[in-house]
């Protein structure tokens, strides 16, 4: 039981510390930009960005994080939920210093950007 828990931690903390290094690209990218983006590409950009990221991570660490059977149905729903939350604090840091909050600062695009990242590595890494 501690191993599926260490294993889901992994996954987690893989997920937020990608969801971090492309904020902090994000944030360097942004700064000439400062027009509102349309939601709807956003959406399609974070989600873009995840996938990209679940391959780029198979390269790393071809083989699942977690088990076969339900500790991966478990990652997969409930880590990218956890990786929101996680950007959510990381935005309200942000906004406390007077930092510039980017969308993926907020749930709803850290949660889509996490999931993202969760379904390719779901869906393709080896058993």
């Amino acid at each position: 039981m501690l191993e599926i828990l260490f294993e889901l931690l992994a996954e987690l903390l893989f997920q937020i510390v990608g969801e971090v290094l492309v904020e902090l690209g994000l944030h360097s990218l942004a700064e000439p930009f400062r027009r509102k983006p349309n939601v709807w590409l956003a959406v399609l950009g974070y989600s873009l960005l995840g996938a990209l990221l679940g391959a780029v991570s198979l390269w790393a660490f071809p083989d699942h994080l977690t088990r076969d059977g339900w500790p991966r149905w478990v990652n997969l729903l409930f880590t990218p939920v956890l990786a929101g939350f996680a950007m959510t604090l990381l935005g309200r840091w942000r906004a406390r210093r007077g930092d510039m909050v980017l969308r993926i600062d907020r749930f709803a695009y850290g949660y889509l950007f996490a999931l993202a990242v969760a379904i390719v590595r779901f869906k393709f890494a080896s058993s």
